[in-house]
């Protein structure tokens, strides 16, 4: 199986020239797809998918040996995504009982083909995610350019920013995430506190909590943060414990 930003996909169909062509629609438009293998019946696709365990199928339905649902009654799912590419409308249904990606008609159009196949890099990266945050000392930050893995005892505080979310580390960087801060408060665990609708701070990181101005947090890297009125009182139990 290859990394996060690319797929090794096999094409899966009897007719030569709609293998030849949704092969070239993915080489010429999609650097993100690695053709490992065609395959022209079930039985041919079964054994080539057992030997390269692809993450993307795209399956014709009729085939001369078969269709593509006996052909996925006989493989291990696990791991693989399904685009079905057919020419017939009649099993949308019965498709996506199967848990199929995508249900794509021959001729198939480049920009539902686009759309699929960022579909499915989308839930392998959020997959990956979470893969990653099961390490308890570590968590995953998707930017728009890498998935970067940090310590959490890296990381000073984290702030809203609508649909993306702000970290903030010790190293002075900050790590705009593309996901909403919400995501991240159950990961991070009862080592940081939510002290605002906005902010969630690592309770390590908190140098005093300043009474006047309404009520912050100075932190160790000297930044402020404020704090709603009704996170006030959990706030204070926290810090007299420590």
């Amino acid at each position: 199986m290859a990394s996060n930003n690319f797929l090794e996909v096999m094409i899966i169909d009897d007719m030569p020239l709609a293998i030849a062509n949704l092969k070239a629609e993915c080489e010429d438009n999609h650097p993100e797809i690695h053709i490992v293998d065609t395959a022209n019946g079930v039985m041919d696709a079964a054994k080539k998918i057992k030997k390269h365990q692809p993450d993307l199928i795209f399956l014709d339905i009729h085939m001369g040996d078969g269709d593509g649902f006996d052909l996925l009654e006989m493989i291990t799912r696990e791991g693989i995504e399904v685009i079905f590419t057919t020419a017939s409308k009649d099993h949308a249904i019965k498709a996506f009982q199967y848990k199929a990606a995508d249900y794509l008609l021959k001729p198939v159009d480049p920009d539902l083909l686009s759309q699929a196949i960022d579909k499915i890099l989308t839930r392998k990266n959020k997959k990956t995610d979470i893969d990653v945050t099961k390490n308890l000392d570590t968590i995953a930050l998707n930017t728009q350019e890498e998935l970067r893995v940090v310590s959490k005892a890296d990381i000073i505080r984290l702030e809203s920013m609508g649909n993306y979310t702000n970290f903030f580390l010790l190293d002075n960087s900050k790590v705009l995430v593309t996901k909403t801060m919400k995501e991240y408060v159950n990961l991070l665990g009862d080592d940081f506190l939510r002290v605002h609708q906005s902010h969630h701070v690592n309770i390590s990181q908190i140098k005093a909590y300043v009474k006047t101005e309404g009520g912050y947090l100075l932190m160790k890297n000297d930044d402020q943060v404020p704090v709603s009125l009704r996170k006030k009182s959990m706030l204070m139990e926290v810090l007299s414990n420590r």
